[in-house]
């Protein structure tokens, strides 16, 4: 009757749910991304680079996913929250142990020494009884965290891609900025070779002369700049790449291609599935939920089964005893008191439990603003080279003119000067706005997430997903 009782309780017990499961919403959605865009049911998840139709981009892109360290690192601490995650899969499941003894003794008596041997040799069992979900909720914990972990390492391939990107057309805006500034000094040479002549034949005062070599000196140390900033970008590329600067060669040109059309932008419900911070975000909301119902099953009683089963023999003072043994033990445990230290415990996570709604929360809204400003500054910078090409076409013109004027002796150096100032100064600040453009549309790609990082991850070898006792 007893026993017949202790099974009814223990089912009853087990029955028993003391902690509901909880999770987190995102504030409510805004229907588009930012005012005046419209609604898009297109959903951008492909290999966003491969829009810029560039060989060289894609073998070095191809190359970081191999080679880049912070990757090697990001995939160590994917399988160390994976190793986490089967040992606390594992405490679900039985313990078995192999154990074995043996002993010699000699013992002084009143007819002599007393002698004595034995030997035992067992298997023992272990195996908590999960009647309110601990083992459970702790498993579950831990797998949302290898989960979240996964997301993470596809937060840095997205990351590390758009910095190759960021990187690689830098180093070509900066080697189109050191070809301007190599023809621009081939100009100013022929202008103060001009000027020169002149002042021989005595057209021109010695003032034009030292106001040329002046305009010639500043281009020439403007493109000194333009040589160190290809060197730090071709250096920031090597060490990307997992390798010492100067020990790649790269084949990037000298000019900026013109700016594919941005990647659709879809609807903004499309944001949660397709970035990888966000899920990762989410999945850790669940895993702190996870160890809240941890910290409130450990407040409730514990049951343990123990067996054993062996086989022994002793040899004392010439008398052999041997046979077979066996135990079995069941151990139930309640806490009675322990200062709050357990209802503490509970506190504390379901503190972190808010922490990690909030989180979430503002990384979604942090999200929305990412693909809010990417866009504007895709509208914008478009706009900005449309003025700056007609600033550019309007300078070049005014350039050859005040150019004309002044070896035709209608006006002094000073037009010519300014003229050639302003229309280097356009030029520049055109291939600048270019590049700008072209990183515009990165940070719109890397806002917008994607799925191609679930590829690149999973195309790494490593490992099957850990599993926990419940769903």
């Amino acid at each position: 009757m007893p026993n017949r009782f202790l099974f009814y309780l223990i089912f009853l017990l087990a029955a028993c749910s003391p902690h509901a499961r909880q999770t987190a919403e995102p504030l409510p959605l805004p229907d588009t991304f930012a005012a005046g865009q419209p609604v898009a049911a297109a959903d951008f998840s492909g290999r966003w680079w491969e829009s810029f139709a560039d060989t060289e981009l894609n073998r070095l892109m191809e190359q970081l996913f191999t080679a880049n360290l912070d990757l090697v690192q990001g995939h160590a601490r994917l399988r160390q929250a994976e190793m986490l995650a089967r040992q606390s899969g594992a405490r679900a499941y039985p313990n078995l142990a192999l154990e074995g003894q043996a002993s010699h003794s000699s013992q002084p008596g009143p007819r002599g020494d007393s002698r004595g041997e034995s030997a035992q040799l067992s298997l023992t069992a272990g195996y908590e009884l999960d009647l309110f979900g601990k083992l459970d909720a702790q498993s579950r914990g831990s797998l949302l965290n290898y989960q979240a972990s996964q997301s993470d390492l596809q937060s840095l391939y997205m990351s590390l891609a758009a910095q190759l990107a960021e990187l690689y057309f830098q180093v070509m805006e900066q080697r189109a900025q050191l070809a301007l500034a190599d023809a621009t000094i081939s100009t100013y040479t022929d202008s103060l070779n001009r000027v020169e002549m002149r002042y021989r034949q005595g057209l021109v005062p010695s003032v034009d002369v030292y106001q040329a070599r002046q305009n010639l000196a500043a281009a020439q140390a403007v493109r000194v700049n333009y040589v160190q900033g290809v060197s730090a970008g071709e250096n920031a590329l090597s060490v990307l790449l997992g390798n010492y600067p100067g020990q790649i060669s790269f084949s990037i040109q000298d000019h900026l291609p013109p700016a594919p059309p941005p990647v659709p932008v879809g609807l903004p419900a499309n944001l949660l599935q397709n970035r990888p911070d966000l899920h990762a975000a989410f999945l850790r909301v669940k895993a702190a939920d996870a160890q809240v119902a941890a910290a409130i099953a450990d407040r409730f009683p514990s049951l343990n089964l123990s067996a054993g089963y062996g086989i022994s023999r002793s040899d004392l003072t010439g008398t052999l005893i041997r046979g077979d043994f066996w135990n079995l033990l069941l151990r139930l445990s309640q806490p009675l008191f322990d200062a709050g230290r357990r209802q503490n415990e509970v506190t504390r996570n379901q503190a972190i439990f808010a922490e990690k709604v909030a989180d979430y929360q503002q990384k979604v809204l942090r999200s929305f603003q990412e693909v809010a400003d990417a866009l504007v500054a895709n509208q914008s910078i478009e706009k900005k080279i449309e003025r700056l090409i007609e600033q550019e076409q309007a300078s070049a013109a005014a350039s050859r003119l005040s150019l004309q004027r002044y070896l035709g002796g209608l006006t002094d150096y000073l037009p010519v000067l300014n003229s050639q100032i302003l229309h280097f100064n356009l030029r520049s600040r055109l291939l600048l706005t270019r590049r700008q453009l072209l990183s515009a549309r990165i940070s719109l790609a890397r806002a917008l997430g994607g799925q191609w990082m679930v590829v690149a991850v999973n195309e790494t070898p490593h490992q099957q997903e850990p599993k926990h006792g419940k769903d």
